[in-house]
């Protein structure tokens, strides 16, 4: 098998994957929705929604020193109808809106990403709107303290950064028993992640120990991929030093599968992922937390932590602080946030290779200031490696074009006989020191290389709209004019023609190798075009080179020649 075959061999295996992933996502039936039927609440879990008065301060059920038994979150009932007042946060790298009641952030609109199907509008890593609901929901468990139900007051007058350095938005409610319990958001300059801090003063008479809760509370709509022949995982996700990084499927959790990573543990985070983006509560190594993933009512889940503050005295003060990280999942603030947190940049099975040619082509980016031709000079490196290996195989492939008539000799002269013509072969290959399987290697070598790229491509939200020249303005796309695409077509033609037809293979069988890299192009229509030109930029290099192996092979076999007439 020659590299030709192969190649086109792995690039049509992948592509069948992808185009039947992406006929699945387009044809899937809609899965109904199945009310689920609310169970009485158990002590310690986390409160559901209620419907309270309007102003009124609803209570969380049941007080417990401990993190409650893990996954023991009651299904939601109706949802709260008390209206609370949603005001917006201005941070230099996004804006969020706060609704007073629970306190939740319902929305936050990231300014330098933008909306994959309307460029013109920010893309929203939390929304509360009538067709999507993911929002970050928090609160305390406990006898008469506050949770995602209650109203609180807006102390904090200040909602936009500025030029300040940090920003801090407190909103306060008071206790049943006594005391106040204060949600302070403090968000920070040239960062995705907020901390969100309880400060509970028990005003009461006895001592009380609360316990903490920090979910992010979504729907199951896949939203930031915008290429359809990407299968990147959508849902929560669990990071501690036990399991590492878990995936947990919706499905996984609607059939309440047991064991699906560790629950109880003291490091680690939690979060909820998504294509290009992330949501993740950070709590600090070494506070004891459990993790739970819930089913709520419909397609709603809920991804979060638990963790007991503590006995607080009365008369006293307690702080609880978990933050949050929301937004891209660029890798220089992902590493910056947490142990583990850049794990969640998907490169599939090829992490290993990915990881290394991902900071390869940032260093390119580094001095070349665009993405477009980082991909160019990464495609040249990944060509300079491999030239001892490309040039073994090329020197073979060579070889064999010009024994290519002798080939055809021994074809017709042992038409009938097999065994014999498979002998005669060999022998001619001995004689002119051709491996016929050189080829391969090389290719073999080369494939988990291709792949590793082709994540990297399709999965870096560095490259998420990023321009390269003219009319390639994201190279995450397609090119809009499938001008890359017909240009690798032409490549690749022009590379199979430098390719020798194997042996046996009839006129027409040849014919159809050729044009089949012409029919292929048309399946790079919908592939991201930064992947498009690093085979396209490949194929060139790779002309060039066996352009250059026959040239000198020619010369090889002219002086030959005219020695052995001399």
């Amino acid at each position: 098998m020659d590299f030709q075959r192969l190649i086109l061999f792995v690039i049509f295996s992948m592509s069948g994957v992808f185009l039947f992933q992406a006929w699945q996502k387009e044809n899937a039936p809609p899965k109904p929705i199945v009310p689920i039927v609310a169970p009485a609440e158990k002590k310690g879990d986390v409160p559901t929604a209620t419907a309270p008065g309007a102003g009124s301060v609803p209570t969380a059920s049941g007080a417990s020193a401990a993190a409650p038994a893990s996954g023991a979150v009651p299904g939601a009932t109706a949802p709260a109808t008390g209206a609370g007042e949603v005001f917006t946060v201005k941070t230099d790298l996004f804006e969020a809106k706060i609704n007073t009641l629970g306190g939740v952030i319902e929305e936050v609109a990231l300014k330098d990403h933008r909306d994959g199907a309307d460029k013109s509008k920010p893309y929203y890593v939390l929304m509360k709107t009538k067709d999507r609901t993911h929002v970050a929901q928090s609160g305390l468990i406990g006898a008469g303290l506050p949770n995602h139900n209650t109203t609180y007051s807006k102390v904090s007058t200040n909602t936009d950064m500025g030029a300040s350095a940090t920003l801090e938005v407190r909103l306060s409610a008071p206790n049943t028993g006594g005391g106040k319990t204060d949600l302070v958001y403090t968000f920070k300059r040239g960062s995705y992640i907020v901390d969100v801090t309880y400060d509970i003063t028990n005003g009461s008479d006895a001592a009380i120990s609360p316990t903490a809760y920090f979910h992010l509370h979504r729907d199951i709509k896949v939203t930031g991929s915008e290429n359809g022949m990407v299968g990147i995982f959508h849902g929560p996700i669990v990071y501690n030093d036990t399991d590492k990084y878990k995936k947990v499927d919706f499905k996984d959790i609607e059939k309440a599968k047991k064991n699906l990573y560790t629950a109880n543990t003291d490091n680690g985070w939690v979060g909820m992922v998504e294509h290009y983006f992330v949501n993740a509560w950070l709590p600090k190594a070494g506070m004891k937390r459990e993790v739970y993933t819930t089913k709520e009512e419909g397609d709603i889940y809920r991804a979060g932590l638990k963790t007991a503050v503590g006995s607080i005295a009365a008369g006293t003060t307690a702080k609880v602080e978990v933050p949050i990280y929301l937004g891209p999942q660029e890798q220089d603030k992902l590493k910056a946030a947490a142990p583990g947190l850049d794990i969640v940049v998907d490169y599939g099975i090829f992490s290993f290779l990915a990881a290394p040619m991902f900071s390869l082509l940032q260093w390119f980016h580094g001095l070349v200031g665009n993405w477009g031709w980082a991909i160019i000079l990464l495609t040249i490196l990944i060509k300079g490696v491999f030239y001892p290996l490309n040039a073994t195989a090329g020197r073979s492939m060579g070889k064999m074009k010009l024994v290519g008539p002798k080939l055809k000799e021994l074809q017709t002269r042992y038409a009938d006989d097999k065994a014999k013509l498979n002998t005669e072969m060999m022998a001619l290959y001995k004689k002119e020191k051709i491996n016929p399987l050189g080829g391969c290697l090389p290719v073999v070598v080369q494939i988990p290389v291709f792949i590793s790229l082709y994540w990297v491509l399709i999965a870096a939200v560095e490259l998420r709209h990023a321009p390269w020249a003219l009319w390639i303005h994201d190279l995450s796309g397609p090119d809009p004019f499938y001008v890359l695409p017909v240009l690798y077509g032409i490549t690749a033609f022009l590379q199979s023609k430098l390719q020798p037809p194997a042996p046996g293979m009839d006129p027409m069988q040849q014919k159809v190798l050729q044009y089949m890299p012409v029919a292929f192009a048309a399946m790079f229509f919908f592939f991201p075009a930064g992947l498009v030109l690093y085979w396209t930029v490949s194929n060139i290099l790779q002309i060039a080179q066996q352009w250059n192996i026959n040239r000198v092979l020619e010369k090889e076999k002219t002086l030959v020649v005219t020695a052995a007439k001399r």
